[in-house]
């Protein structure tokens, strides 16, 4: 073989070694960089949880409770023509008109960020519906936005010691039981912004509750409820120390 010829295929094979290394360092760093996004998202997938059983990490509990505790098991949804499975209170054994029945863990921990979910109110004479808890401490303090289609209204409350206080209310909303709505909140700092079916329903600053916690899901008294694709956001702190200075 000419040596030229040589030399041109060695230093073409060289340029393409090069290219392909360089390429899987560039994939490499942008792999990181989505694995930094995932890090700061939880998604709660029911597909590997056993029908009549509980997430992992999760635990059923309540505020101001008089009785026993509602039942909650993941379940298929016959409504839907895949038969996802969905997270329900199957059972409430506590009707008093105090009781909050949850089911919240602590494996996530939030402060700031964008919390979503699909709520479905089944039944209930007393109350019906429900919504979201973040910054959970423990049974008797956290944050709830909740929809109740006996009221017609989605509103945030605080419940600090046991007692549950309003913050916002947003009226007339006419979803009623049995239809899936979108709740969706945002809480940066002292800064909280709700949304109902995609709709900013109200905005707010509180600072009762500053400290990060768990989050789960809530209803009232009887009514039983059903939830599904909670997606939780989280902001690091330092991206939002970040944000606040610019």
């Amino acid at each position: 073989m000419n040596k030229y010829i040589g030399q041109t295929i060695y230093i073409e094979s060289y340029r393409k070694m090069r290219a392909g290394i360089i390429f899987l360092f560039l994939m490499m760093g942008v792999g990181y960089t989505y694995a930094q996004q995932d890090a700061n998202t939880y998604r709660l997938s029911l597909d590997s949880v056993q029908l009549g059983q509980l997430p992992d990490g999760w635990k059923v509990s309540a505020t101001n409770p008089d009785g026993a505790l509602a039942q909650w098991a993941v379940e298929a949804d016959a409504s839907s023509t895949m038969h996802e499975k969905i997270l329900s209170i199957v059972r409430i054994q506590d009707t008093s008109t105090s009781v909050f029945n949850l089911n919240w863990t602590k494996q996530h921990v939030f402060q700031n960020g964008d919390i979503s979910v699909r709520m479905r109110a089944n039944s209930g004479k007393e109350d019906q519906g429900g919504g979201i808890i973040w910054r959970v401490l423990d049974e008797n303090n956290y944050y709830v936005a909740r929809y109740n289609p006996l009221e017609s209204n989605f509103r945030l409350y605080y419940v600090e010691d046991g007692q549950r206080n309003k913050l916002a209310s947003a009226e007339n909303l006419t979803i009623k039981s049995g239809a899936w709505v979108q709740l969706r909140i945002s809480h940066q700092g002292q800064h909280i912004q709700g949304w109902f079916n995609n709709t900013l329903a109200w905005e707010v600053s509180d600072k009762h509750l500053p400290k990060a916690g768990g989050i789960g899901f809530w209803s009232k008294a009887d009514a039983a409820s059903s939830f599904a694709d909670l997606v939780v956001k989280s902001v690091p702190v330092n991206v939002l120390e970040k944000l606040k200075n610019e």
